[in-house]
């Protein structure tokens, strides 16, 4: 009897706050993986890796970031590399995900409040089909990463062979997809990332294809596949988040190509090459983490832009990280519904629901509350300019993993306020906001009505 009460207490608990099971769920996977990471047989020369060091790493690879205090290559050996994909594996696709999919297959019945658990996770619209959406998940992850290997390895396995070929094709396609920035390109060249294919065409759309895929979310791939394509056919949100990640990507990629028409970043290169670095970082720093020039030559105004693309992110329910798509497009759809004193916000012959302006104000303010008071911090305790402490900032906010090489060299502190940006940025403002919530459901205020002047 009081097992079965004991039970009952336990699924209203997570009724109420679904949120504190998903942020403890990423804890323990960023627990494990550091006690993992921090083993000998994890580094390169068999030495125990600073728990500091191994944590900073594990949050990164979990939170599907790329931040490292260490080349991925020159420091971790396979196993520890290994370690690493799994970190970025389950990251990318949520624990919830794996773990329903085990009881899936094994036949086992799945509960309300896991249903509820896995609608948190990918942002699903409602609980009825969860199960169907995480098979989708599922396969289709599986099958897109298969697919992003298979077309790499037509590139690594001419130049490292069939076995160390196919590794690397596996580790960059699981990476790519995930938006998480790992790579094993430092065998000549520690952190060079992916600078030295600058010019690839195939392996940079390859690459580009895999992130923005990742970036799209899943409940936009499953809506994308029920409507053939059609884009009058998608709901609401699909067609937000396709339409913003169009905007974003060619308004990012004109910003940087002219910004960097005389930039040293650029110097040398052909105008094709010009055009497939501009589109290139456009993609990437929406989440990603790769990049194929130096950063840290790039001019102000294109770091400036960076952060901004960096802010805003991927789409909801994906891989991906930063405040969203959505949450932009709705900032931005009111301000026009206020200058055209419109009462609703509204999008392609759509209102959207009452209070979605003041939550995604909410989004907004966090990030940007946290972004500064970081920055500060970050700026204060390494001596570095305020431009430059933001990026690194934003990067791990947002869950990019780009880096103007501040990264590998910060103290303690800075290590800590990273580590927490990228908890935070991967779980998600909200997730975060009402894990430490009260359980109270909310109250309507009966306090007297006052107006006040804004703008």
């Amino acid at each position: 009897m009081e097992r079965k009460l004991e039970r009952k207490l336990d699924l209203r608990s997570i009724r109420r706050s679904p949120t504190r099971m998903l942020l403890a769920g990423y804890l323990t996977v960023i627990l494990i993986g550091t006690v993992l990471l921090m083993l000998p047989v994890s580094s390169r020369e068999g030495i125990v890796t600073p728990v500091t060091d191994s944590f900073f790493t594990a949050v990164s690879a979990a939170c599907v970031t790329g931040l490292v205090r260490f080349d991925t290559y020159t420091h971790w050996s396979l196993f520890g590399q290994i370690v690493l994909l799994l970190l970025i594996q389950v990251g990318g696709l949520g624990f919830m995900t794996i773990l329903l999919s085990a009881h899936t297959f094994s036949g086992q019945k799945i509960g309300l409040s896991s249903r509820i658990l896995m609608r948190e996770a990918v942002a699903a619209p409602q609980v009825g089909g969860i199960v169907r959406m995480t098979r989708f998940i599922l396969k289709g992850t599986l099958l897109i990463e298969g697919l992003g290997a298979a077309a790499l390895a037509l590139y690594f396995c001419p130049r490292l062979g069939l076995f160390k070929g196919l590794y690397y094709s596996v580790f960059h396609s699981v990476s790519a997809f995930c938006n998480a920035g790992f790579d094993l390109m430092g065998a000549e060249t520690p952190f060079s990332s992916l600078t030295a294919e600058a010019g690839n065409w195939y392996l940079n759309l390859v690459i580009m294809a895999l992130i923005v895929i990742g970036g799209l979310g899943f409940f936009v791939w499953l809506d994308l596949l029920d409507s053939r394509f059609r884009f009058k056919n998608l709901r609401l949100h699909s067609k937000i988040v396709v339409f913003m990640t169009a905007v974003l990507l060619a308004g990012g990629a004109l910003g940087l190509f002219l910004l960097e028409l005389t930039g040293e970043a650029y110097e040398g290169m052909s105008l094709g090459d010009r055009i497939l670095a501009s589109l290139f970082q456009s993609v990437t720093v929406r989440t990603a983490g790769f990049n194929t020039v130096d950063l840290a030559a790039l001019r102000e105004g294109s770091i400036f832009l960076m952060i901004c693309l960096m802010v805003v992110g991927g789409s909801t329910g994906s891989t991906a990280g930063g405040m969203k798509t959505t949450t932009a497009a709705v900032l931005v759809l009111s301000i026009f519904s206020t200058f055209r004193q419109k009462k609703n916000v509204e999008c392609f012959k759509r209102r959207l629901e009452d209070g979605i302006t003041r939550t995604a104000s909410c989004i907004f303010m966090m990030y940007l509350i946290l972004i500064i008071l970081s920055t500060l911090v970050l700026s204060a305790a390494e001596g570095i300019p305020v431009l430059t402490a933001m990026f690194e900032t934003t990067s791990a906010i947002a869950t990019v993993g780009v880096t103007l090489g501040i990264t590998p060299e910060v103290s303690m502190v800075s290590k800590l306020v990273l580590a927490f940006l990228m908890i935070f940025g991967r779980a998600g403002s909200l997730t975060m906001l009402l894990a430490f919530a009260s359980d109270r459901p909310p109250v309507a205020s009966k306090k007297p009505l006052e107006k006040i002047q804004v703008g």
